[in-house]
């Protein structure tokens, strides 16, 4: 079985930002349990960013804000991270491979595919990838955002059987824990719909980038890539074992859709965030949910936000419910100006869709 394990910054550091060894140790006693057993594991890990600030002076609750500073500090945090790795990783018996990812990586086919195959080099000889998102040099307009996503994306990349989400709860709760007694662990969730994405709350730490909308937006990305996700607690004992044999009441799991998507699209419907809406018509929307069809110019009724060609949109029909995704090759004003005319009266020179077929993500 492939697994990929990812535990945030706040499972991996101490309370004063510093990188917490037993929690490292313990996460590679169990990694290193699962290899035994014949599962191929790679590790997602964060914190880099936590080790290294203060060597540059800064303290765990005064983070700057810059990125450059925060570039610098991934850079010095890398260091301490990984040799934390391989060190509790050779004490299980086990080498560490450093892998550090863009977006670039796992959206461009060939770069898609050179990822790959570091991948299967490093597994195929017991080797275990620690990856993290390649912080020192990210752009700030173009970046995975939190681990979660990454996470999400390698499972998909490598085909894995199931994504472990490791962090500070015990998994997804009927309410809030800190505030609700009667809160109980949910421990199956079948599908993920609006209402319990709207029921998740934003990030519940200061020390990473992530929290439990980033881990349910991780374990959707993964369902759609037919991968099982569970969220569990970092802390519980032998937590990612009992995870991979779908102990009962370990954490939550989301089960994986049967269809998958390339990760291009992958990418579209839920990585890359939108820039603005093209509201349209119950005819086109039927024809692109259930015909296939591209978005054509006679079937939008507005477009709402300002956006360029290329960016990333959500497609609405009139009563406002989002149904799609995806990139399109039309600026906003264009859109308004042209909405409802035919493609054989638009201006020469417009290409015929707004959004084209191969850049599309029906998510209803």
């Amino acid at each position: 079985m492939k697994v990929v394990a990812k535990i945030g910054s706040s499972s991996l550091t101490t309370v004063n930002g510093e990188i917490d060894h037993s929690a490292v140790a313990k996460l590679c006693s169990e990694v290193a349990e699962l290899m035994r057993a014949g599962d191929q594991v790679v590790i997602v890990t964060s914190a880099a960013i936590s080790a290294g600030l203060g060597p540059l002076g800064f303290g765990l609750h005064d983070r700057p804000k810059e990125p450059e500073l925060l570039r610098a500090a991934s850079a010095i945090g890398q260091i301490v991270l990984m040799a934390t790795y391989r060190g509790h990783l050779a004490s299980n018996g086990l080498i560490a491979g450093q892998v550090l990812l863009a977006p670039t990586d796992l959206w461009n086919r060939k770069r898609y595919l050179k990822s790959r195959g570091t991948f299967e080099a490093l597994l195929a000889r017991g080797i275990v990838p620690v990856v993290n998102e390649n912080d020192a040099v990210a752009d700030d307009e173009i970046r995975f955002g939190d681990n979660d996503r990454l996470a999400a994306l390698v499972a998909h990349l490598i085909d894995a059987d199931r994504l472990v989400l490791l962090t500070d709860t015990a998994g997804v709760f009927t309410g809030d824990p800190r505030s609700d007694a009667n809160a109980s662990l949910i421990e199956e969730i079948a599908e993920i719909d609006q209402r319990l994405e709207a029921a998740v709350g934003g990030p519940g730490s200061t020390i990473g980038s992530g929290g439990m909308a980033s881990k349910l937006a991780a374990a959707k990305m993964a369902s759609w890539s037919g991968v099982e996700t569970t969220i569990a607690q970092s802390e519980r004992p032998n937590v990612l074992v009992e995870a991979v044999a779908k102990g009962k009441g370990v954490g939550t799991v989301f089960r994986s859709r049967s269809e998958r998507l390339p990760a291009r699209k992958l990418w579209i419907a839920f990585a890359s965030p939108s820039s603005g809406r093209i509201v349209v018509d119950p005819g086109a929307r039927e024809a692109l949910e259930h015909r296939q069809k591209s978005l054509l110019s006679a079937g939008v009724v507005k477009a709402e936000g300002e956006f360029v060609a290329e960016d990333a949109v959500e497609l609405v029909d009139t009563n406002g419910v989002v149904f799609a995704k995806g990139l399109t090759r039309w600026p906003s004003a264009l859109i308004s100006a042209n909405a409802g005319i035919r493609s054989d009266r638009l201006d020469e020179g417009l290409p015929p869709e707004v959004v084209h077929r191969d850049d599309l993500v029906v998510l209803s």
